[in-house]
């Protein structure tokens, strides 16, 4: 590090590879979250931010695809963050959180591996709040038409002449 770089504090650069190099998911601040590679971040208005990057991992969890960006994750459970939503999903943030301490980990949020995040929502799977966030993703996450393409998915037909004569018969594997 240079002089004049120790004279100006830490750079955005800095910043997010010792973020990185910490092993944190998302940057989180006052009222907002961003993803590790800075690629997108929201503002949270009804729900801690804290809470939303619990929502965020849980949906991940929930519906895990490695090939979509936490952006859309994000995006799937922002309608959670309203004033009316808001008492009910941190009642649950903080049952999902003292599953998780149960299990001998700080959060959920800070429980690092995957498999031990998936055995914290099997045991509360019957509970309403993992039953709302679960229904909620379906057409939250997959509704997104950013995300069929990785899907694979072209959209309805419909307005395009339907699957006919769209190569519903398009058999190459043959």
């Amino acid at each position: 590090m240079t002089v004049q770089t120790m004279r100006q504090g830490m750079t955005r650069r800095q910043l997010l590879s010792r973020t990185v190099a910490t092993g944190a998911t998302f940057v989180i601040g006052s009222g907002f979250i961003a993803g590790l590679d800075a690629a997108w971040a929201m503002e949270t208005t009804a729900l801690k931010p804290e809470s939303m990057a619990t929502l965020i991992q849980m949906a991940r969890d929930i519906y895990p695809h490695d090939h979509v960006a936490d952006e859309f994750y994000a995006i799937a459970v922002k309608g959670y963050d309203t004033a009316e939503a808001a008492p009910d999903i941190e009642a649950g943030i903080a049952a999902l959180d003292a599953a998780a301490r149960g299990k001998g980990h700080a959060s959920y949020l800070d429980t690092g591996w995957e498999r031990d995040r998936a055995d914290i929502l099997r045991a509360m799977e019957d509970s309403a709040f993992f039953q709302r966030i679960r229904g909620g993703l379906v057409t939250g996450l997959y509704n997104q038409k950013a995300v069929w393409p990785l899907f694979g998915y072209e959209g309805e037909s419909y307005s395009q002449g339907g699957y006919i004569d769209r190569g519903f018969d398009d058999i190459n594997w043959l």
